[in-house]
């Protein structure tokens, strides 16, 4: 989808930012582990990285990001313990290293940011402990999730999923148009399109 020219500092920043990341792995042996393999290229990985100017939005984007990805790492942690197709399995497995590793640099940009963090409330996954995540989930599927098993849950993490992450898009389409920090609306960027790519997958393992 054509992004606003207000947008071509994120993508050209992007852009710069791939390049400068495949020219250094070009010039050593060092393999990448599990988390930075399931990191696109160009998404921002340092805090350092997020140093300039930023407003209220960029703020707002970070803290709400990181709970919201705290509460997909719960899910994803749930499915790897209860999921049983090949496919879902290895979705919940990028999905929380992914955003795992968002959650460690927006938490650094916001104590560089000299804002504050959100505490991290979210409890353990566990068949028996959702109670975190009613913004994500209705009481009805909280219970069918503790409930279900192999196919069943397999196919309602799904759907819980694709709603969760189109939520993580609009936040990250807000930050787009609204933010200041380069680096936060690259990050952004990069969810846009990673989670896109993530809705195309699980819409077609959905389908019958």
């Amino acid at each position: 989808m054509a992004r606003p020219s207000r947008r071509a500092t994120a993508t050209a920043a992007a852009a710069a930012a791939a390049l400068a990341l495949t020219l250094a792995a070009c010039s050593g042996d060092r393999t990448p582990d599990a988390a930075e393999r399931r990191t696109p290229a160009g998404t921002p990985t340092s805090a350092e990285q997020f140093q300039g100017p930023n407003n209220e939005t960029d703020v707002a984007f970070a803290q709400r990001i990181i709970t919201h990805h705290r509460q997909a790492v719960q899910l994803s942690d749930l499915a790897l313990d209860r999921a049983q197709g090949s496919e879902v399995l290895a979705l919940a497995d990028d999905i929380s290293a992914a955003q795992g590793r968002e959650i460690q640099t927006l938490t650094a940009a916001l104590e560089a940011w000299d804002a504050d963090v959100p505490a991290d409330d979210t409890p353990t996954a566990g068949a028996d402990e959702l109670a975190g995540l009613a913004e994500v989930m209705s009481l009805e599927q909280m219970t069918e999730l503790q409930t279900a098993s192999g196919p069943d849950f397999d196919q309602l993490f799904l759907r819980v999923m694709v709603d969760h992450h189109e939520g993580a898009v609009a936040m990250a389409e807000s930050e787009l148009d609204d933010g200041q920090n380069p680096t936060a609306q690259q990050l952004a960027q990069a969810i846009v399109d990673r989670q896109g790519t993530e809705i195309d997958r699980m819409q077609e393992l959905l389908a019958p």
